[in-house]
């Protein structure tokens, strides 16, 4: 049985998930071959992912593959309500509500691993977390599972590295239709769209400051880029920090940044990239807003010991008022701006990133039981075939290698 908060929710909770069906083409490919092929038949899968329309839809998708589907979130600011009551309404599921306390979170996700999962969906780690710890006996008879963030990823290989990593697990987000598009053009899009939202600023001359140049800080970069923003990179990667200055940003140190920022996105996987030191420095007003996986990389226990008044200044932005009168202001406890800001990324971007999940999963219930212990990329031919159903979904056609142009480049 579902726990969530309201299911008086569900009627609103179905129109979000209704309108996010009918903008995800390539999943709706991948729905029909589920339908026909059954491959979860007799499997249960636990699913942590941000509980939104999105994924409410890949978790109906799995259902009609056959699996028994069991879902929680995997940020407490993340989860939508409505959309739990509705994906309650068609039978799945659900352990989660948003707001949930440390006590709450960890629950839920217990309560989803209590199916006995064969396959897991793991976005961040924490299922992974609880199967490698107290709660390793509600995996066994897990034969594996995805993971979808670059965090997650970063953390198996974390498991891997010092060999006890207990089961083969697909680095989803390493496959090339998710971070070509998700984490650039998604994060992108979608941390703007909830700036925005949420300040109603101006961002055309102002100072930008993103903290990290991996795949989802170039998108964020390039999106503040084209609003007029004047924008700072900052990183510990000589490469990225070239490439960085190659684009035509200005690369320096967060402790030369911290002075010139107007609006400040962390966005490293790492904690601690901003603490006190940095914010003794900034102006007055400034924005504060995290775009990385853990609400880690602003220091929130340093804001607060800098600040003598901390109040809502608008919705899901704290104000931290120092000592010398600055407001320094932080959007939704530096957690996950996009989506506990706002709706996530685009509807069409998780087409493609839930498509490619869906394809691994089914690979991971074929193959699972014959691959080795470790962390393994999802088969390119995953990519290729939800490349295509895009492509076919837009009108879209392209050349076709000949077999004399096949030939000619397997002579090398």
């Amino acid at each position: 049985m579902s726990i969530i908060r309201n299911a008086e929710l569900a009627e609103a909770g179905r129109l979000k998930i209704d309108w996010a069906r009918s903008y995800m083409p390539v999943l709706k490919e991948v729905e029909k071959e589920f339908t026909k092929d059954k491959p979860f038949s007799g499997k249960t899968i636990a699913m942590s992912i941000h509980l939104e329309a999105k994924t409410a839809n890949l978790a109906l998708v799995l259902r009609e593959g056959g699996a028994d589907v069991r879902v929680t979130g995997c940020n407490p600011l993340s989860t939508q309500d409505d959309v739990c009551a509705g994906l309650a309404s068609h039978g799945i599921e659900v352990f989660a509500w948003r707001g949930a306390t440390k006590e709450d979170y960890t629950n839920h996700l217990i309560e989803t691993l209590r199916g006995r999962p064969h396959i897991i969906l793991d976005d961040g780690g924490d299922l992974m977390a609880l199967l490698h710890g107290d709660y390793a006996q509600l995996g066994e008879r897990l034969i594996g599972g995805t993971e979808e963030t670059t965090t997650g990823v970063h953390r198996l290989r974390l498991r891997e590295k010092a060999g006890s990593l207990k089961f083969p697990m697909l680095a989803v987000n390493d496959a090339r239709c998710k971070h070509l598009f998700d984490n650039r053009y998604g994060t992108g899009q979608s941390t703007w769209s909830a700036i925005l939202h949420r300040t109603n600023m101006l961002i055309a001359g102002k100072y930008v400051v993103v903290a990290g140049f991996g795949w989802c800080g170039r998108g964020i970069a390039m999106r503040a880029k084209s609003l007029g923003a004047r924008v700072i990179i900052t990183e510990v990667d000589p490469i990225k920090a070239l490439e960085a200055h190659m684009e035509g940003y200005d690369v320096m140190s967060m402790d030369a940044a911290a002075g010139l920022g107007d609006i400040f996105i962390t966005v490293s996987g790492v904690a601690d990239i901003i603490v006190g030191r940095h914010m003794e420095k900034m102006k007055d007003g400034v924005i504060l807003c995290n775009a990385g996986h853990f609400d880690s990389e602003i220091s929130k226990p340093d804001l607060k010991s800098l600040s003598v008044e901390i109040r809502t200044r608008r919705p899901e932005i704290e104000g931290y008022k120092t000592q010398d009168g600055r407001w320094l202001n932080l959007i939704s406890e530096g957690r996950l701006v996009n989506i506990a800001a706002d709706n996530g990324h685009p509807i069409e971007i998780m087409d493609l990133s839930f498509a490619v999940q869906a394809k691994a999963l089914r690979y991971m219930a074929e193959q699972g039981g014959k691959m080795p212990v470790g962390v393994h990329l999802a088969p390119a031919e995953i990519d290729t075939a939800v490349a295509a159903y895009k492509l076919h979904s837009l009108g879209i056609k392209t050349d076709i290698l000949t077999e004399k142009q096949k030939s000619y480049i397997d002579t090398f």
